[in-house]
């Protein structure tokens, strides 16, 4: 699969939501059609549509930013922001209004959080193709504006992050069928999703997460979708087979939700990245296949409890980029597959906190590109497979700790790390079979040594959820520069 810019940003949004580190290029192709504010508009006398004028001026004083109106000419006034076009007779158009401090490197107008509001001029741009707020009513809570429905028929992007809006989504946002970026991010909406969204027929990209809403998932299909995030909300019932024929999506994030019924069959969606339905009540069995999700690199499935099934012997043989794989507390059964063991860049993989039995595979000492390997608190036994590099490379990221009675070889080398072994409970074969009738003691790794890890960790992690957001809302302008 070629990467276009559209898929080039959306992998961003994607490493964001794992943490993963990227890197981004973006083609000499992909630039505004429109100059950039106060341009060449000196030279030649171009002006400002009056009208539109006035109505930025209002949209301004609303958000905190009088001094706008001292701007005799707004896509002259060179303020970040603002982006204007011209049409033939050489009036410019306000086309992108942005508000929010997202680093302390950018320049849009903040907003005063106390009095701050979306003015209803706001309706006066009809040329306006992207509207952006971040944080700007979080100590004003308030509804979303039901006039944003009446935006003009160019509007392509429409962002309201992290502004402490309430009450539920406007049905009236249906009525902007060629949005293709709807992103409420972080408020406090409530109530159900309207199923006037199915309207927008070119959508490419739907994130409600971070809110309140509840009931179910409305049968709509959006044969252009790339991006579906509702994480966190209150959703309930099962996932629509509508979504299940949004053939471009890319990534699917549900998780953290109250969602029930078989687990989806995702099979069919061939161009998925990321798929993470964790934190609900799923149930089994899985997908006898996924051969199809040949570019699918993260699936996070944990904390379903109610899955209970076995992991079928080929289910995931043919992920080849798969990266991330997490199955943790999903009461799963049975011995895991061998095949488990030939996913070449798997990084990450979490099967802890069930009842799988039997020995680790020995094609688990394959997976040289293994980093974090979780097998704790199920009933395995036997020698553990793997060799001294592998162990030092994950260090305390190989959890074994409360099984049945894991072992390791003397062959393998690790006898120079018994103090970590002993710690996770794992013996020496040998001993174990010569003491085969004394249980085996499960002791605790928690010493002051990972207490001051974990501490540190926490701090490393809030400072990677202040970036992530950063990526996330970057993603979102670059996904939005590329429309143009």
């Amino acid at each position: 699969m070629s990467l276009s810019l559209h898929t080039t940003i959306l992998l961003i949004l994607i490493q964001a939501h794992l943490g993963m580190s990227f890197t981004v290029i973006i083609p000499d192709s992909a630039q505004l059609e429109g100059p950039q504010p106060g341009s060449s508009m000196a030279k030649n006398g171009a002006k400002t549509d009056p009208q539109e004028q006035e109505a930025v001026y209002d949209i301004m004083r609303a958000t905190g930013n009088s001094w706008a109106t001292d701007i005799p000419d707004v896509c002259r006034g060179r303020w970040h922001g603002i982006e204007c076009m011209p049409d033939r007779d050489n009036v410019y158009h306000v086309i992108s209004l942005s508000f929010g401090a997202l680093s302390d490197d950018t320049a849009f107008p903040t907003c005063d959080p106390t009095r701050s509001s979306i003015s209803p001029s706001i309706t006066k741009l009809p040329h306006l193709r992207t509207l952006f707020f971040y944080r700007c009513f979080s100590y004003n809570p308030q509804p979303i504006p039901s006039f944003l429905g009446r935006l003009g028929s160019d509007l392509q992007t429409l962002v309201l992050r992290e502004n402490g809006h309430i009450g539920p989504i406007p049905y009236e946002l249906g009525n902007l069928t060629r949005l293709k970026v709807l992103d409420l991010h972080k408020n406090n909406l409530n109530g159900s999703i309207p199923v006037s969204l199915g309207r927008i027929s070119g959508l490419k990209s739907l994130v409600l997460s971070g809110n309140q809403l509840s009931g179910s998932i409305p049968n709509l299909t959006f044969p252009a979708l790339s991006v579906l995030d509702l994480n966190q909300n209150h959703l309930s019932g099962s996932m629509p087979n509508t979504l299940l024929s949004c053939n471009s999506l890319l990534k699917i994030d549900l998780s953290h939700n109250r969602l029930s019924g078989p687990l989806p069959d995702i099979n069919g969606l061939k161009e998925l990245i990321l798929v993470d339905l964790s934190y609900n009540s799923f149930t089994g069995p899985f997908s006898s296949s996924l051969k199809n999700l040949n570019f699918l690199q993260a699936l996070i499935l944990k904390d379903n409890p109610s899955v209970s099934a076995t992991i079928p012997n080929n289910a995931f043989e043919s992920l080849n980029n798969l990266i991330i794989l997490e199955l943790s507390n999903m009461n799963l059964q049975g011995q895991i597959p061998e095949s488990l063991g030939r996913l070449p860049k798997l990084r990450v993989l979490h099967l802890d906190r069930n009842h799988l039995n039997g020995s680790i595979p020995s094609s688990f000492s394959k997976l040289n590109s293994l980093s974090e390997l979780r097998l704790n608190n199920n009933r395995l036994f036997g020698s553990i497979p793997f060799s001294r590099e592998i162990f030092w490379r994950m260090r305390r990221k190989l959890r074994l700790n409360d099984n049945l009675g894991l072992c390791y070889d003397a062959k393998s080398g690790l006898g120079d790390d018994i103090d970590t072994l002993f710690d996770a409970g794992i013996g020496h074969c040998d001993s174990q079979k010569s003491a085969s009738t004394v249980p085996l003691q499960h002791i605790s790794t928690v010493d002051e040594d990972i207490i001051g890890s974990s501490t540190k960790s926490a701090a490393s992690l809030r400072k990677l959820s202040d970036l992530t957001q950063l990526i996330q809302l970057s993603a979102i302008f670059l996904f939005t520069f590329c429309l143009f």
